[in-house]
């Protein structure tokens, strides 16, 4: 039976050989075979922050593959892969006799079934590499598809050493999870390179070429009997001793923890680096062509920042009260005990913030379930929400649960309630000497809304505006102590108009006050006689200057911010005054290299000078006293040298806090994404600040010798009262220290 076989194989295979000649594929195009890889994007210091891709692959050559991930595939898939010349005549023989019989078979009991195949890792390259041109489907194993496969097959073993077929089928193949290849399964499942694994992970790896579905992600069972085939295969073929094959049997599969790559660190600001380089590069160089992007993001001011923002938006929100849980899983047809969570698959930390599902409620606490921990919230823990746990939650409803105590043998836990936040935040960090972005985060949630806040929205300003309407006084002469009045004002707009009235935030008014005392205060009406005096279009003339690009009517509201601006610009703006006048333009993109290494672009600071280094330097000062005396004193804990503004909008639909140090400059936007209040009484210095001091206060946690605000070399200091502006001793009582650009000073010819 079996020469029949042999016969009818050989002789089948000869007269069709010719036939098919013609649609064979170009097999020297594997010369310059260049497969799908995974484009990665790094931070300012080298961690991995991101991936692009179609499909998840690393390419290693031959010998970055561990020699027992090598035996395992080999033993697995093609014990005499050394020694054939892509056919193994004997596994075709012994696979045709097995189907006839299987078809005889079918014959005599009516039950057919798929005739198994004898596929050396040389045909598995030609049907994975020319799937089209050998005629593959997924279930075809007829006589012309296989006879194409190995026509293929062998044109490519007579071209290519063995080595250089293993590392092309080894890096071709799909291994699951969306990793193609196995150094991107190593890296997947095990955290580590495929020239580092050991023998229970290579085996687990090999198992995976029969089929994804092997997987220990997918079924572990499965995952553990294929692993264990081929330790017996690789035992029996000498691979291994049969004792360490049997030992490694024994041993469970230990996946590396998160070792799936994501995009949570910073994903608006991973968003805005794969639009930049589909705009230049195109698509398919993105997400096929294995780019390596380096971008100034700092990764650990960006997960403070993200941190920071969750807690403060968090806190606004609780303002809100509580909200009922949009879920419960009884509802959904799941048991309380036995439903899973997504999240629990990953380890509990205190104070992060899990799904839980309720258990019960008590007169005075909730019991939950997040995984394998029973977790306890008490009074304490809901006493923000003003409501008792019945009126709270009932048995099954999924809540958010911050953890405030974990006992990891005992699996308990107590926490606080929480809920996802409806208020919206936006964060932007700039390196002030070269425009780079170092931290970005455009909203509450990525996966809630891909809309980024930080560049997208134009949002009203409120009295972040001030500082360029005084950035033009000082450029035109006023100083820190010149006089404005605070009093009751109207001014024209036009025939059959209302006079334009403005107030101040506090509704009361202070009389004449120095220049330095009504920014501090963020004090109305001096700001919009200060831009009725100098011309709207000359204030509006210098906001471009440091690079607002929004549209800026000219009228007097703009100088209490009336006008809308991104995140970005403004922070951008700001950056401007700690860098001695000079606006460099933001960027995120530092090089940009391709597989083999080559750099296809290297970005470098673009400088463009915005207003003078005096004016910069006297409204940095004027800018610290915002934070020693004024609307942002809460920050004047912070032992550091910084300087910012607040900004509030009617309503209080908009908070913004913008501040600096001579090295960064950060903003912070909160508010709805609809217009609406944040809530009576938060203002930028209440809703925004608190989120900037938390993200300063990590930004300066290493830094041990705080930088200077450098003086240029015209600029004057003298002793002043803060009040009135009158030159004093040094050292009076009330007195501070101001900074004037020569000639302006008391008591000089050009003071006014």
């Amino acid at each position: 039976m079996i020469l029949f076989v042999l016969a009818a194989i050989a002789g089948t295979a000869t007269g069709v050989v010719f036939a098919f000649a013609g649609d064979l594929p170009q097999i020297s195009a594997l010369d310059d075979y260049t497969p799908s890889t995974i484009t990665r994007v790094y931070g300012s210091h080298g961690e991995l922050v991101g991936e692009f891709s179609t499909e998840r692959r690393v390419v290693v050559p031959y010998d970055a593959i561990s020699p027992v991930l090598r035996n395992a595939i080999l033993a697995a898939e093609d014990v005499d892969f050394e020694h054939h010349f892509g056919l193994s005549i004997p596994h075709i023989a012994m696979a045709g006799a097995r189907d006839v019989l299987s078809k005889i078979r079918g014959v005599i009991t009516g039950r057919h079934t798929r005739p198994k195949g004898a596929s050396t890792i040389t045909q598995q390259l030609a049907r994975g590499l020319f799937p089209q041109e050998v005629g593959y489907e997924i279930g075809d194993v007829s006589p012309e598809r296989k006879i194409k496969e190995a026509l293929v097959a062998v044109q490519i073993e007579k071209r290519y050493t063995k080595h250089e077929i293993f590392a092309l089928y080894a890096n071709q193949m799909y291994l699951g999870e969306g990793a193609y290849g196995v150094e991107a399964a190593a890296r997947t499942y095990f955290g580590k390179s495929a020239k580092d694994v050991n023998l229970d992970e290579a085996a687990m790896i090999a198992g995976l070429f029969q089929t994804w579905r092997n997987a220990p992600t997918v079924n572990m069972e499965r995952a553990k009997a294929r692993q264990s085939y081929v330790l017996q295969q690789m035992a029996d073929d000498g691979f291994i001793s049969q004792k360490d094959a049997d030992a490694a049997k024994k041993r469970p599969i230990v996946l590396a923890p998160s070792t799936k790559p994501t995009n949570s660190i910073a994903p608006y600001f991973l968003e805005e680096v794969r639009k930049d380089l589909e705009s230049r590069y195109g698509a398919k160089a993105v997400y096929e062509n294995g780019l390596s992007v380096q971008t100034a993001l700092d990764v650990k001011l960006q997960e403070a920042a993200n941190r920071a923002l969750d807690a403060g938006v968090r806190q606004i929100d609780h303002l809100h009260g509580f909200r009922k849980p949009q879920r419960n899983v009884i509802a959904e047809h799941h048991a309380v005990e036995t439903f899973k969570h997504p999240r629990w698959e990953r380890p509990f930390e205190v104070n992060d913030i899990v799904p839980a599902v309720v258990v019960s409620t008590a007169p005075a606490e909730i019991h939950l379930r997040a995984g394998a921990y029973r977790v306890t919230i008490d009074k304490k823990g809901y006493a923000w929400t003003h409501k008792t746990p019945a009126q709270l939650v009932t048995e099954g409803d999924l809540v958010d649960a911050k953890l405030l105590t974990l006992d990891n043998a005992e699996h308990t836990a107590t926490a606080s309630l929480d809920q996802p936040p409806l208020v919206e935040g936006a964060v932007l960090a700039i390196d002030n000497h070269t425009g780079q972005i170092k931290t970005m985060i455009g909203g509450w949630s990525f996966d809630r809304s891909k809309f980024n806040r930080a560049t997208q929205a134009y949002r009203q300003v409120g009295s972040s505006f001030k500082p360029f309407v005084y950035t033009t006084a000082i450029d035109r002469g006023y100083t820190p102590t010149s006089m404005i009045d605070d009093d009751p004002v109207s001014f024209p707009t036009g025939p059959g108009q209302p006079p334009y009235s403005p107030q101040n935030y506090e509704r009361d008014y202070w009389g004449p006050i120095t220049l330095r005392r009504a920014l501090e205060h963020s004090r109305n009406i001096p700001a919009v006689r200060l831009m009725d005096a100098l011309g709207p279009k000359q204030v509006i003339g210098y906001a471009r200057r440091f690079g607002l690009s929004a549209p800026l009517p000219p009228y007097l509201s703009v100088a209490i911010g009336s006008a809308e601006e991104t995140l970005l610009e403004m922070t951008s703006a700001y950056s401007v005054f700690p860098n001695q006048g000079v606006r460099m333009n933001p960027y995120s993109i530092l090089k940009v290299t391709d597989r083999e290494g080559n750099v296809l672009e290297e970005n470098r600071p673009e400088p463009k000078d915005a207003i003078r280094a005096d004016t910069a330097f006297v409204m940095v000062n004027l800018l610290r006293g915002v934070v020693q005396r004024g609307t942002a004193a809460k920050a004047g804990s912070i032992n550091w040298p910084i300087a910012g503004k607040t900004g509030t909008t009617d309503d209080y639909t908009d908070a913004w806090f913008i501040g600096f140090d001579p090295d960064i400059t950060i903003g912070v936007w909160v508010g709805y994404d609809q217009k609406k209040t944040l809530g009576r009484g938060m203002e930028g210095a209440r809703a925004a600040l608190p989120i900037w001091i938390d993200i300063m206060k990590a930004y300066i946690d290493d830094r041990k010798d705080p930088p200077k605000f450098e003086p240029p070399g015209n600029i004057v200091f003298v002793s002043v009262d803060k009040d009135s502006g009158a030159a004093v001793d040094p050292g009076a009582p009330g007195s501070i220290n101001e900074a004037f650009i020569a000639g302006t000073q008391p008591g000089s010819f050009s003071a006014r």
